[in-house]
C-alpha cells in the first residue's frame, strides 16, 4: 500500500511538519500484521523503525534461559524506543516485538531515523517523547515488582491488556501471562483461583471473568 500525503496528515497532522510528512510518504513502508507476527528477535539487526497507526504490539526480553518478561506495550502513534536506541547505535536487536493484535504500522528506514533528528523538529520531539514513555514505562514496572505483591500486578497485567486493546474481552494463556511476569504457569494458575475466591475474578473454562473495573467498567478476559 502506497502511503500518500492526505493520509499521514489525517494521522499525523498535529505531530509532524509538511516536510517531514512528505519524505514519510516517499521512503516510509505501510506494513499490516495479525496477532503473533514476530516483529523483532533478539540478535537480529535493526533496519526499519516501526512506528504503530493502531493496534497493540508487545515488547518483552527474555533472560539466559529462554523465560520472558514484559517490558512495554505499544499502541496508536507509538514507537519502539529499544529499536530507536539500537538503530542509532547500530547495535543488535535485545528485544522481542510482537503484534498483540491485528495491527497497522509505518516502517522508517533506520538511515532516516538519524538524519531527520538534525533536519525536522518535530521528528526530535517525537523522539524524545518515545523515550520519555518508556522510561515512565519502565518506572512503573520496577514500581510494581517493588511495591505490589504478584496477585495485584497479574489484576494489573489483566487491565492494563484490557486498555490497550480497548476491548473487553481478550484471549491469552496462563503461559504468557506467567511469561510477563517472570513467574510459572504454576503460581499464575493458583493466584487465579486465589482471586476468584476473594470475588475478582470468575473462572470458567477457558475464560476469565474480571469482577474489578477500571474507569467503572466491568472487564472480561478469555484464557
Amino acid at each position: 500500500m502506497k502511503l500518500d500525503i492526505e493520509s499521514l496528515k489525517a494521522s499525523f497532522g498535529n505531530l509532524f511538519e509538511m516536510g517531514l510528512l512528505q519524505e514519510l510518504a516517499q521512503v516510509g513502508n505501510y506494513m499490516e500484521v495479525e496477532e503473533g507476527f514476530v516483529l523483532m528477535h533478539p540478535g537480529g539487526y535493526i533496519r526499519t523503525v516501526p512506528i504503530l497507526l493502531s493496534g497493540s504490539v508487545k515488547i518483552s526480553r527474555a533472560d539466559a534461559d529462554g523465560r520472558e518478561a514484559l517490558l512495554y506495550y505499544l499502541g496508536g502513534l507509538d514507537s519502539c524506543a529499544m529499536s530507536l536506541t539500537c538503530c542509532l547505535g547500530r547495535r543488535q536487536s535485545e528485544i522481542t516485538a510482537t503484534a498483540d493484535e491485528k495491527t497497522r504500522m509505518i516502517l522508517v528506514p533506520v538511515d532516516k531515523v538519524d538524519e531527520w533528528m538534525s533536519k525536522y523538529s518535530s521528528w526530535k520531539q517525537f523522539v524524545f517523547a518515545t523515550y520519555q514513555k518508556r522510561f515512565d514505562d519502565l518506572l512503573g514496572a520496577i514500581d510494581q515488582i517493588a511495591f505490589y505483591k504478584l496477585d495485584d500486578r497479574l489484576l494489573t497485567l489483566l487491565n492494563r491488556k484490557s486498555k490497550q486493546c480497548g476491548c473487553t474481552v481478550f484471549t491469552v494463556t496462563h503461559e504468557e501471562l506467567s511469561n510477563e511476569l517472570a513467574t510459572s504457569r504454576e503460581v499464575i494458575s493458583r493466584l487465579l483461583k486465589q482471586l476468584e475466591k476473594l470475588g475478582k475474578v470468575k473462572l470458567s473454562r477457558n475464560k476469565i471473568e474480571l469482577l474489578t473495573t477500571v474507569k467503572n467498567q466491568t472487564i472480561s478476559a478469555s484464557v
